[in-house]
Parts: structure tokens; C-alpha cells; sequence
């Protein structure tokens, strides 16, 4: 992938020296909330490495987010292609992040997330991005309304990776970005 840089983020692959972080993101009992697993090391090391294939392949994917000022990587951010969700047409792109703790609440996710959405619409020329979060995970939506998303309550679905056990985490609200409104509100925003 291209590297990408924000006001004060660089969106770039994953890196070994991203491992710790990697795992942590991964493991942590706040990060996870919404998801009924944690990571151990060895299983961080492998969907850290899995997503790094991913981005080499396509040249997008859930890329690491750095302070560009410190060289300090947070977590990441960025889109990519959901075809492991049956329901879903083939080839639909959604965003998504995760940040360590210590960086919420300071507009990175909302800022890193305003570049992959121009690159998905000017680069990548789609018509739809999508992201979807268990239903009472607020933090994760309001960052979805900030970037302009529509929730879908049409769409809205129990998510079937996510095991009976885990009753309370199963419901997933949906959210959309055309490309047609996406540009509206950027016009808008000028």
C-alpha cells in the first residue's frame, strides 16, 4: 500500500515493531468489549501478519494508524473487503478501527477514517462503504454518523460469527455510504 498521511496520522502496513501494540489492541478487556474473544500473542502475531498480506494483495486493509510526530502506532484503521459475511454481495467494502485506549477521544479514528473514505470513493472508485458494530457499542456509531454514514435498520443483522454464548453481542447495526452522498457532503463542507 501507499502510505498515507493525514494532518497527524500516517495510515502505512503493519510492521514488525507493531507487534506489541498489535497485541495489546487485541487482548485488552476495554478494546474488546464488543467482541466475545481475546488474542494471545500467537494468534495477535497471526491476524497482525494476516492483515499485512492483505494489504499487500489489494493495496488497502486494516492498516496501522501512527502519530506522525512520535513515530507511535495506535492501532489501525482503514477499509476493507467483507466476503466473509454471506449476506453481503461479493465485493462490498466496509471501515473499521481499533485504537488502543489512550488515543480515544481524539478525533483519530474520525481523522483516519476521512482518508480511506476519499480513497475507497477516488481511488478505488466505489459506490458503497459500510461498517456495522454490536448494537450498543455508541462509540463505535458515533464515529459512523460523524463521517456521514446512514444507519440501515434494514440491514441490521445478528452476526454469525459470533457464537450463542455470547448472546448480548450478537446484534449488529448497520451503516452506509453512497459515493453520491459522500461527494454531497463534501461539496457541502467547502
Amino acid at each position: 500500500m501507499k502510505t498515507m498521511r493525514t494532518e497527524r496520522l500516517i495510515l502505512r502496513n503493519w510492521e514488525d515493531r507493531d507487534r506489541e501494540l498489535f497485541h495489546r489492541i487485541n487482548s485488552d478487556e476495554r478494546v474488546m468489549e464488543f467482541f466475545p474473544f481475546r488474542r494471545d500473542r500467537v494468534q495477535a502475531d497471526a491476524k497482525m501478519d494476516e492483515l499485512r498480506g492483505v494489504i499487500d494483495r489489494d493495496g488497502f486493509g486494516f492498516a496501522a494508524a501512527e502519530i506522525a510526530a512520535t513515530g507511535q502506532c495506535i492501532g489501525f484503521v482503514g477499509i476493507t473487503r467483507t466476503d466473509h459475511m454471506p449476506f453481503l454481495p461479493a465485493g462490498t467494502v466496509e471501515i473499521g478501527w481499533r485504537l488502543a485506549p489512550e488515543f480515544w477521544g481524539k478525533g483519530y479514528v474520525t481523522e483516519a477514517s476521512e482518508a480511506w473514505l476519499a480513497f475507497g470513493f477516488e481511488t478505488l472508485g466505489l459506490g458503497e462503504i459500510v461498517s456495522f458494530a454490536v448494537e450498543n457499542n455508541r462509540r463505535s456509531t458515533a464515529v459512523m454518523e460523524r463521517l456521514g454514514m446512514t444507519a440501515d435498520p434494514s440491514a441490521d443483522f445478528d452476526h454469525p460469527g459470533i457464537p450463542d454464548s455470547h448472546a448480548a453481542l450478537k446484534r449488529h447495526v448497520f451503516y452506509r455510504l453512497w459515493r453520491a452522498d459522500w461527494e454531497q457532503q463534501k461539496r457541502a463542507a467547502r
